[in-house]
């Protein structure tokens, strides 16, 4: 169907022109396609993130097109900005009623900084890109230069630039997969010896161990698990595993990169950051200010002797005898703390597994009466096959444990992970029935509207700009595409 402009020139009829365009520019979609478009950013996502199916490329035009292209997430980040509320957890820090906008503006131009210092753009292009580019991950420097000056805006960009090449400096880079694995060794050597107090601390500590696993398989800090699957993995409920998550959230350790989709989980992403020497956050837009101990919530450190075998608890913590009413945290930590090191008295393993001396103190007692372990003098020792779950007899256990179903029978936790498990299929198997009904409900989707009568279509525009009758063939004279691919006619056209 013939434009109704250019139907309205084929016919005689004179049309208005814009005074504010000029009419002998080269028309801008024939200019489209007389130059090359700009390479496709290429999809090759930091730390290995796996790229999505139907995924389409992204294009580097204006201020980006001459710079080094940044990952795909940080391309998405700088362009779109954070509309998946990734890094909008509160600060610290504590501020008036803007701070919590203003944190999640510095996080978003802090991890911007630090993607643009690795792929080697230098200040004065970041600088530039972020205050006269149109992006949306400049929008608060850009307010802050409008309503303080060029001065106060690049001082800011200026300090998140410094930041984060210090950052970028003080870690190693990750560019294959060896790369990734040692940083994962590093990172399950700190999760190690750190002091993991309380309940909720060992459950914290599970829900790393289980996302260390993932994300070695992964290959990746980034990682993909619902909430579900990691329960099961934890052993314990999901609403459990969601607080966890949001403790994680909250001391940095971890990100959330989206909300998943009805047939897939949300995506993570492990933070592994060097422990910070200050009571502040590292990211705080003014930098670590000394603040003292009540400044901010607690920073778990290494410190005091903690050790445990990460590998031997992950193996062992999605087993029905380490549920809650069973051997719990502590009886997992206390295994682990000996897989480790075997032979250590009662105060050695308070300090390596981070429990407190009555907890301490029943959990041995109860390990000894399933003859998973022994003690001789002081020293408390694992029985030979105890990371089996089978038991030795000792003096103090007649009849040891065979096996770890044997374990969960006799402390009355047998059959909790299948129930848990059944009941996340269940939630499953009714979530995506209330998929189907839905999509029974909805509606057609309506017709898209046609587009505006003013504005230029490319069946109407030949390849040298003319504009033509794509009925005839016939050049329509006097007709024009302006530069924001509206028409336009010369006003000496007939």
């Amino acid at each position: 169907m013939v434009s109704a402009i250019a139907a309205h020139v084929v016919a005689g009829t004179r049309l208005v022109p814009a005074p504010r365009h000029s009419p002998g520019r080269l028309p801008a979609l024939s200019a489209a396609r007389a130059v090359p478009q700009a390479p496709p950013l290429q999809q090759t996502a930091p730390s290995g993130l796996r790229a999505h199916p139907g995924a389409q490329p992204q294009h580097r035009t204006g201020l980006l097109a001459a710079l080094p292209p940044l990952s795909s997430r940080m391309h998405k980040l700088l362009v779109l900005g954070d509309h998946e509320a990734a890094y909008a957890t509160g600060n610290l820090q504590r501020g008036g009623k803007d701070s919590a906008a203003s944190d999640h503006a510095w996080a978003i131009t802090r991890a911007v900084a630090a993607d643009a210092v690795r792929v080697g753009w230098n200040r004065s292009s970041f600088l530039q890109v972020m205050l006269d580019g149109p992006y949306k991950a400049g929008q608060h420097a850009r307010a802050l230069q409008h309503r303080r000056g060029y001065d106060k805006a690049a001082a800011w960009l200026q300090r998140a630039w410094d930041g984060a090449q210090d950052y970028v400096r003080s870690v190693d880079p990750i560019s294959t997969r060896q790369d990734f694995h040692a940083a994962l060794a590093a990172f399950r050597a700190r999760i190690e010896c750190t002091p993991w107090k309380g309940i909720a601390g060992k459950t914290d500590l599970r829900n790393l161990i289980a996302r260390m696993e993932i994300c070695a398989r992964a290959g990746s800090w980034d990682h993909t698990v619902s909430e579900r699957d990691l329960a099961e993995r934890m052993g314990c409920s999901r609403t459990t595993a969601h607080n966890s998550n949001q403790r994680l959230l909250h001391t940095k350790v971890l990100r959330q990169l989206d909300n998943g989709s009805p047939t897939e989980g949300a995506r993570w992403m492990l933070i592994s950051r060097l422990p910070s020497t200050t009571s502040h956050h590292w990211s705080t837009p003014k930098g670590p200010e000394a603040g003292g101990a009540m400044s901010g919530p607690g920073v778990r450190r290494p410190d005091t002797g903690a050790d445990i075998d990460s590998r031997a608890a992950g193996r062992l913590m999605h087993l029905d005898a380490f549920a809650h009413h069973g051997l719990g945290g502590s009886g997992l930590a206390v295994l682990a703390a000996l897989a480790e090191r075997d032979g250590q008295t009662l105060t050695e393993l308070q300090r390596t597994a981070t429990i407190s001396r009555p907890t301490a103190y029943r959990q041995l007692r109860r390990l000894e009466d399933l003859g998973l372990i022994h003690h001789a003098g002081e020293l408390y020792q694992l029985s030979p096959t105890a990371l089996e779950g089978i038991g030795t007899q000792t003096p103090d256990c007649d009849n040891p444990v065979a096996g770890w179903p044997e374990t969960a029978e006799r402390l009355g936790t047998a059959g909790a992970g299948e129930r848990r498990r059944r009941h996340h299929e269940a939630q499953r198997i009714h979530w995506r029935h209330e998929q189907v009904r839905h999509a029974e409900r909805r509606r057609a989707a309506r017709q898209a509207s046609l587009p505006h009568p003013a504005v230029a279509q490319l069946q109407y525009v030949r390849a040298d700009g003319c504009a033509i009758n794509p009925t005839t063939g016939e050049v329509i004279e006097g007709l024009y595409v302006a530069s924001d691919g509206s028409w336009i006619v010369h006003a000496s056209a007939p």
